[in-house]
C-alpha cells in the first residue's frame, strides 16, 4: 500500500465498510469497529488491526513492513508501513480484519476467512 488512499479503496470494496475516525483521525470501520486507522505514530504508517497471536510472525517475516511500538505491545492492532512491496499481503491482512469483525451473516456470504 503506497498510501491512505490505497488502504481505503481496499477497505471500501469489502462489505459494510465505511470511512470514519478514530480518536479524531481517519478510519477505516465495520459494524462501527476499527479495521485501520491513521493513528499511528509517525506519518510513513497507518494502523491495523490483527490478532495478538498473529503479530509476532508478522514482525518477523517482515520487520521493514510491519512493526509496534510499546503503546501496542499486547493490543489487537500492528503497524503498518507505506510503500512496502506486500500490497496482496497487506490486502489478505485487512480482509481478515474486516472478517473478524463482521456479522455472521456478513462472513456467510464473503466466505471462509481470508
Amino acid at each position: 500500500m503506497k498510501d491512505w488512499d490505497a488502504v481505503v479503496g481496499v477497505g471500501l470494496a469489502l462489505p459494510g465498510v465505511e470511512l470514519g475516525t478514530t480518536y479524531g483521525k481517519p478510519a477505516l470501520k465495520v459494524r462501527g469497529k476499527m479495521i485501520a486507522a491513521t493513528t499511528a505514530p509517525e506519518p510513513g504508517s497507518f494502523v491495523l488491526h490483527v490478532p495478538v497471536e498473529d503479530k509476532t510472525v508478522l514482525i518477523e517475516t517482515d520487520p521493514a513492513t510491519f512493526w509496534e511500538t510499546d503503546h501496542y505491545h499486547g493490543w489487537p492492532a500492528i503497524l503498518v508501513r507505506y510503500g512496502t512491496p506486500e500490497t496482496a499481503r497487506i490486502a489478505v491482512l485487512l480482509a481478515r480484519a474486516w472478517w473478524d469483525r463482521s456479522t455472521i451473516g456478513a462472513r456467510t456470504a464473503y466466505g471462509d476467512r481470508p
